[in-house]
């Protein structure tokens, strides 16, 4: 299994997230999509839970727990979430903005077309295109 960090960076460096890249797909926990989206992180689960609730997609197939050592030393198992489910919050947080006459911020959509891109390519490298 091959796993590799990347670190992304708007232009102005005002906002950076380091995502995890593995198994053909970007992870972000809840804390770095609710930075990602300007919003707070409980409005993140709210849409995590509806996402699982709807049937959009299956919980057990788009999560998974990472476990990272903090600053403290201890050990901690933190859950992740895969691209599908960073597009899903995207396009929920970007509905829900259009309704109030805003549009999802410019770090949150150049982020995820990044992360639709790299998913792509993965893809087509590992089908042999």
């Amino acid at each position: 299994m091959h796993s590799e960090l990347i670190l992304y960076q708007t232009e102005d460096g005002q906002t950076k997230i380091q995502t995890r890249l593995e198994n053909e797909t970007v992870w972000l926990s809840q804390a770095q999509m609710a930075e990602l989206f300007g919003k707070a992180r409980t409005t993140i689960t709210e849409h995590l839970g509806n996402i699982f609730k709807e049937g959009e997609l299956e919980e057990n197939s788009v999560c998974r727990n990472f476990r990272h050592t903090a600053n403290d030393g201890k050990t901690y198992d933190t859950r992740y979430y895969n691209l599908d489910v960073i597009i899903s919050v995207g396009y929920r947080v970007k509905s829900l903005q259009e309704q109030h006459k805003n549009e999802l911020s410019k770090v949150a959509q150049d982020f995820v077309q990044h992360l639709e891109q790299t998913h792509k390519q993965l893809k087509n490298k590992n089908n042999g295109n």
